[in-house]
């Protein structure tokens, strides 16, 4: 395909576009009462379909998104306040797909990587309707013609590159419309007594000399999110987040650092945790720096393993949840782990998971992967992934499979990055589960039954990564904080550091021997190809039968020569 043929191409479509645009007038199709902006960017978005259908190469889906962010974030370290704010600001997105469903210019060609960020822009607060429509305007021009451009370019390369079953199925799943318009949510956060606490709460870690730094950062975030499209789809729907977050750092006298990380999540500011909660959070935490300083080390090690529950739950979301996201089954330059293995036994009998973001807490604990619908306007699902230990399906944008043609609600984003398939509430239940102090005792049995000198119990977990590409090793390490050496003749744990887990897939979720009853909640901010997106993980404690731990990285600096200064008794003229 030559350039004189894109430049007619682009020409005709440029030229459709410039006579729809001789009038900014337009018949709105939201009801009377919609949100300003939900009616400009249906104003706009009939006038631009009406013109880029028509178009060659035609558009033959529009979707526009507004998501309108009211945050407030309070931050102090060491006692004293680092940063106050208090921003709003509303931010563009727009998707517009030219070809056809069955082939479009989002089609991945190869090994060639596709873009993760999205080209989008601020647009004004005011409710005014003609300055939205006309950056929404320039906006939809910017996103078609690069569309366009692309489009040719996967023409031209699937002459030429060999097509595998992946990638014979739909770049793109039609969806029925969805109409759902909610009143606007906001927050109204005073940051004032917020400043008193962050400095109270960083400034109490300065009891123990053995704490180097300390952060306390609370954030409060309302969200409203508009979206529409070309098969008429119309939303206005809003959520409200709260977060308080304390992070310790020390080091060990061989170098090592040492971090220790809470946090706290509420949507309902009566619900906030109170000084006596958070303060008894810190002391916990200032034990557990101070007992990790003396800590051993671990040397490489592999043999029974008990996780606790959140420790269990992050392990889910990064050896399993990962890879059950539904756009890593369609690219060639992805392991694909799991893409053929629907149907067969991947885990114990006894394991089932789903992923369910329509649930909003577990008992008294909310889960920070709920939403009501996507990035993409599909309505979220409860996903049944693994049932009796069989692979059921995948978490689906609207990037279908051969075997898979929908949706089922999971395409999401950060600002600024384009929907993925991704987890929202990944939740592992148990047909075999036992009180967790019977599971400690099944824990021993499997040190005996081994011949192990000791087992190890993960009682924290930082987070953690996995390899998915198929040009590394599909492998996955997790980072755990808190670690203790089990011994079968019944003396006292061991706290111990500086390992971390590591293990394949296919191998570690098989060996899984029995879970706890107890589930427990991990909620963070994951990171992947889209972005960082809140997720919530669920799971009881397990006992593997085998886990592999390595060497933590570690770090040639030793601590400061000198204490701190309110730990220095010469500098304040005492004796030593």
């Amino acid at each position: 395909m030559n350039s004189h043929r894109t430049r007619d191409r682009l020409f005709t479509a440029l030229a459709a576009l410039a006579a729809a645009c001789i009038s900014l007038g337009g018949t709105a199709r939201t009801a009377p009462d919609a949100p300003p902006v939900l009616t400009a960017m249906q104003e706009e978005l009939d006038r631009s379909k009406a013109a880029l259908e028509k178009a060659d190469p035609a558009a033959y889906f529009l979707s526009y998104t507004v998501t309108d962010r009211q945050f407030a974030e309070v931050s102090g370290s060491n006692g004293a306040l680092l940063s106050s704010t208090d921003t709003r600001a509303r931010w563009l997105e727009v998707q517009t797909h030219v070809g056809s469903y069955q082939l479009d210019d989002t089609h991945k060609v190869g090994d060639r990587q596709t873009a993760a960020s999205s080209p989008g822009s601020t647009v004004p607060l005011d409710d005014d309707i003609p300055a939205l429509r006309r950056a929404i305007w320039l906006e939809t021009d910017r996103q078609y013609r690069a569309a366009a451009q692309n489009l040719i370019k996967i023409e031209t390369s699937k002459e030429v590159q060999v097509e595998t079953a992946e990638s014979r199925a739909p770049d793109f799943s039609k969806e029925a419309p969805h109409v759902s318009v909610d009143e606007p949510v906001s927050i109204h956060v005073d940051r004032r007594p917020w400043e008193e606490r962050v400095r109270k709460y960083s400034s109490a870690f300065s009891a123990s000399s053995a704490v180097l730094n300390s952060i306390s950062t609370f954030t409060g975030l309302a969200a409203n999110q508009y979206q529409v499209n070309s098969e008429g789809t119309r939303l206005s729907f809003g959520q409200i987040r709260y977060r308080l977050e304390l992070f310790v750092q020390s080091k060990a006298p061989d170098g090592m650092d040492i971090d220790r990380y809470a946090n706290f999540d509420w949507v309902d500011p009566a619900d906030a945790p109170d000084d006596k909660t958070v303060l008894a959070r810190i002391q916990v935490m200032i034990r557990e720096v101070e007992a990790l300083q003396k800590a051993p080390l671990v040397e490489p090690y592999a043999g029974p393993a008990m996780l606790t529950g959140r420790a269990a739950a992050v392990f889910f979301h990064e050896v399993f949840g990962h890879r059950a996201e539904g756009f890593r089954q369609k690219d060639i330059a992805e392991g694909q782990t799991f893409s053929h293995k629907v149907g067969e036994l991947i885990l114990p009998e006894f394991l089932s998971i789903r992923d369910d973001p329509t649930e909003k807490r577990l008992g008294s604990e909310m889960l920070l992967g709920y939403y009501p619908f996507d990035d993409e306007g599909v309505p979220s699902e409860n996903v049944h992934l693994v049932e009796n230990g069989v692979l059921k399906t995948f978490e689906m944008s609207r990037s279908p499979l051969v075997n898979i043609p929908q949706s089922n609600g999971h395409g999401r984003r950060q600002l600024g990055y384009v929907p993925v398939s991704r987890q929202g509430n990944l939740i592992v239940s148990s047909s075999h589960a036992v009180t967790n102090a019977q599971l400690r005792q099944m824990l021993i049995g499997e040190i005996k039954k081994q011949g192990k000198p000791f087992g190890l119990l993960i009682d924290d977990i930082a987070g953690g990564f996995t390899f998915t590409g198929r040009g590394q090793p599909q492998a996955f390490q997790v980072l755990p904080l808190v670690v203790y050496k089990v011994f079968p003749d019944g003396r006292p744990d061991e706290l111990v550091r500086g390992v971390d887990i590591v293990g394949t897939p296919l191998i570690s979720l098989t060996k899984i021997l029995a879970t706890g009853d107890t589930p427990e909640v991990f909620n963070g901010y994951c990171g992947a190809e889209s972005g960082s997106v809140p997720v919530s993980a669920v799971a009881p404690a397990i006992l593997i039968s085998e886990m592999e731990v390595q060497k933590k990285e570690t770090s040639t600096d030793t601590p400061p020569i000198l204490p701190p200064p309110l730990h220095d008794s010469q500098a304040r003229g005492k004796k030593p």
